[in-house]
């Protein structure tokens, strides 16, 4: 089934009198448990793609459907709903809440979801255990590694079992080696759950282990 599909999507910023023109006539699709690499160099669009993906930002034109549902024609709230129920996030910097241990951190996309306190904190302590982090569940985000930290930022956005990660750089703040492991775990994860996948990444080495590889060359989609 198709999770997500974007229909001759663009973007445009007006910028005082000039229009700039970022995305033109993007179309993709992607089915259960496949997996993207989108390698292109900085400035060409890859996170206004993958915002728009995630409906966090609006096309200037075109229609995004998530599970087959025309996200341009819903209210904030039910781009918010679907954001929650369906889509996981992870970021180059972690984003983890400072004032929170790794397992609350790991609990509030459940309790987002109204999942009740019990369940939610027994399944974000099984995700932990997943990317090996049992030992550091009650540990605040600054006293963790920076591969610690995004293991708890993996598990985040993989607890909630979505249907789609969208992930922006996810191992462009870690040293080869770290990156390297990390990428491998988050890896096995989404397959053991069959989630779809969007990695935009500037690592070759990385890409080249997902599915499919697709660049933006003078705001068009290309596959390499």
């Amino acid at each position: 089934m198709s999770i997500l599909q974007l229909t001759q999507v663009c973007k445009e910023y007006q910028s005082g009198n000039e229009i700039i023109k970022v995305l033109d006539n993007i179309n993709l699709e992607l089915y259960a448990g496949e997996s993207v690499a989108l390698v292109a160099p900085s400035g060409t669009g890859k996170s206004t793609l993958l915002q728009i993906c995630a409906t966090l930002d609006a096309p200037t034109s075109g229609t995004v459907y998530i599970n087959r549902k025309d996200t341009t024609q819903l209210s904030d709230d039910k781009k918010s709903f679907i954001r929650a129920k369906d889509i996981g996030f992870i970021y180059q910097f972690h984003n983890l809440l400072p004032d929170f241990t790794a397992l609350e951190n790991v609990i509030i996309p459940l309790l987002i979801q109204g999942i009740d306190i019990k369940e939610a904190t027994a399944r974000a302590k099984h995700m932990l255990n997943k990317v090996k982090l049992t030992n550091r569940i009650n540990s605040m985000p600054k006293c963790l590694s920076g591969g610690e930290q995004q293991r708890v930022a993996i598990a985040r956005a993989l607890v909630g079992h979505p249907k789609l990660i969208l992930a922006d750089e996810p191992t462009g703040n870690l040293d080869p080696y770290t990156a390297m492991q990390i990428f491998d775990l988050f890896m096995k994860l989404v397959v053991d759950l069959d989630t779809s996948l969007i990695v935009a990444t500037h690592n070759l080495e990385l890409a080249q282990q997902l599915q499919m590889c697709i660049t933006i060359n003078k705001c068009k989609l290309e596959q390499y």
